[in-house]
Parts: C-alpha cells; sequence; structure tokens
C-alpha cells in the first residue's frame, strides 16, 4: 500500500494519475474532502489534514511508503505517526535550497525535516526540485485581467521544473529498486527567465501579455503584505537576488532516474493554458 499525501496538489495529483496507470498497486490518496477528489478508478480517497496528525492514524494503517511533502504540517509527529504505522519507506520532497541556500529559513527547515526523516529509522528517498513551473500561477489572476505582470529580476534565469517531473521521480523512487538512501536534486532541462516564461505563456494564448521589470524594493513591498518581510527576502533571493552557480546549474537527473527528458516550461504553460484565458 502506497499513501500519496497532498494527492490533490500539483505534483500528489500527477503522482497519483503515474501511480494508478503504471500498476503500482494498492494506493491511497490524501485530501481533506474526499467526496471532491477527482481521483483515477480503483484509487481510495481517504480523508485526512497534515496539520492534524491525530487523522492520520486510520489512513496509514497498512500503508509500506509514503510520498509526503515537507512542511505541510508537524513533520516530526507525522513521521512518529509514521513509524507506529510500520510505514517502511519515505518519498520526501524537500528543496534544493537546501544545499543551495542553507542560510535561508525555509531551506533550513527543509534539512531539519531531511535529518528527521534519516534518524527516523524508515528508508528514506529525498527530493529537492528547483523553482516550480507552476509559480507562473501567480501571474494568471493578473494575466486574466490583462493587465501587466511585474516581476523583479526579469533575465535571471533558472531552471525551472514541471511538477510532473517531480512526481515521475517519486513514482519510480516508490516502485523501483535502488532509490533508498538517495538525495536527488531536480530541475527543469532549461534556464527560463521571468522575462521568457511571460512570453511563453502569451504565445500559448495567442495574445500579447505585458511585462514590466521592477526593483526588488517594489517586489519586496508588494509581497511582505502576505508573505511576511523574512519569506519576501527569501523567495527575492531565490528568483536573482542571490542566486548562486549551483542553483543555475541544470541537470539531468530526471532523465537519469525516470528515462524521459525533463519536460519544458512551454510544455507546463500549454496544459495549463486556460488558467490564464
Amino acid at each position: 500500500m502506497i499513501l500519496v499525501t497532498g494527492a490533490t496538489g500539483n505534483t500528489g495529483s500527477a503522482l497519483v494519475t503515474e501511480l494508478q496507470t503504471s500498476g503500482a498497486g494498492p494506493l491511497r490518496g490524501l485530501t481533506r474532502d474526499p467526496a471532491r477528489a477527482m481521483f483515477p478508478e480503483g484509487v481510495e480517497a481517504v480523508a485526512g489534514d497534515l496539520t492534524r496528525t491525530d487523522s492520520l492514524e486510520p489512513v496509514l494503517e497498512g500503508v509500506r511508503s509514503l510520498f509526503l511533502v515537507s512542511r505541510m504540517g508537524p513533520d516530526a509527529d507525522i513521521l512518529d505517526a509514521a513509524v507506529r504505522a510500520g510505514v517502511e519507506h519515505v518519498v520526501l520532497v524537500s528543496s534544493i535550497t537546501v544545499q543551495t541556500h542553507p542560510h535561508l529559513g525555509p531551506a533550513g527547515e527543509n534539512s531539519a525535516v531531511e535529518r528527521l526523516l534519516k534518524d527516523s529509522g524508515m528508508a528514506w528517498t529525498i527530493l529537492r526540485p528547483t523553482q516550480f513551473a507552476s509559480n507562473a500561477l501567480w501571474w494568471a489572476e493578473t494575466i486574466r485581467k490583462r493587465e501587466t505582470v511585474r516581476a523583479p529580476y526579469a533575465d535571471t534565469g533558472l531552471p525551472t521544473i514541471h511538477p510532473g517531473d517531480i512526481a515521475s521521480a517519486a513514482r519510480v523512487a516508490l516502485t523501483e529498486p535502488g532509490h533508498r538512501e538517495q538525495t536527488y536534486a531536480l530541475t527543469g532541462p532549461e534556464k527560463i527567465t521571468a522575462r521568457q516564461q511571460v512570453e511563453t505563456i502569451a504565445a500559448v494564448l495567442g495574445r500579447e501579455v505585458p511585462f514590466l521589470e521592477i526593483s526588488r524594493q517594489e517586489a519586496h513591498r508588494e509581497m511582505a503584505g502576505f508573505l511576511g518581510d523574512e519569506s519576501a527576502d527569501a523567495v527575492l533571493d531565490l528568483t536573482g537576488g542571490d542566486v548562486t552557480n549551483e542553483l543555475l546549474m541544470v541537470r539531468d537527473t530526471v532523465f537519469r532516474i525516470t528515462g524521459s527528458p525533463a519536460r519544458t516550461f512551454h510544455q507546463w504553460a500549454t496544459e495549463n493554458a486556460a488558467a490564464f484565458h
């Protein structure tokens, strides 16, 4: 039995579909509202909330492998519940910032979760993706309203990853041998800048999408209101303000794990065009 947490999210939903299509065996998808979950036939939708670990006890019964995204709840308690339930293997989605920006608060938190997992006694596989292509959904409302997309560091390219590639790597790690006690840095196939992302979305939509580069100070003012100062600074560092050579590297890890090339931002934008119409 495999349990996928966050099963209705960008990565979790893709993973559920891949696991079911590949015939991985008994499969559960964790969601707060099973009645609304659109899972493939044969996937058991189970109710639970990672922020309430008491709700996880029944859904972990009989589970041998667990897919978990870090920092979605009290990770120490979640991992303790998994140990008590007899889970043997956890595939954890962490972040590439653990190795590229260890001084940032969120990176330190991810690092701590990785250590908790390694010390738990369960087998582990750690996935460290770079910036998600789906972060472009931050611009969706602006683009739908035909307003100007505003972003700092317009011409700093990052190897943005398609969430489906994280799911593919997780599916392999959950179902095939040779991936336990391994840590994988995952990236997309090419560097792409914020300006290029907006141009790609515009091309997919078949219309112009205006874009304006703004200063870090302007971006910080806009973001701090809903993220807070520290988180806003961290996001700005990772999108261009403190980009290290290591963060900029394109890696072939997705291909080495899955046997398929990493998907492009253009493919993601094409698949998600309805969000921007």
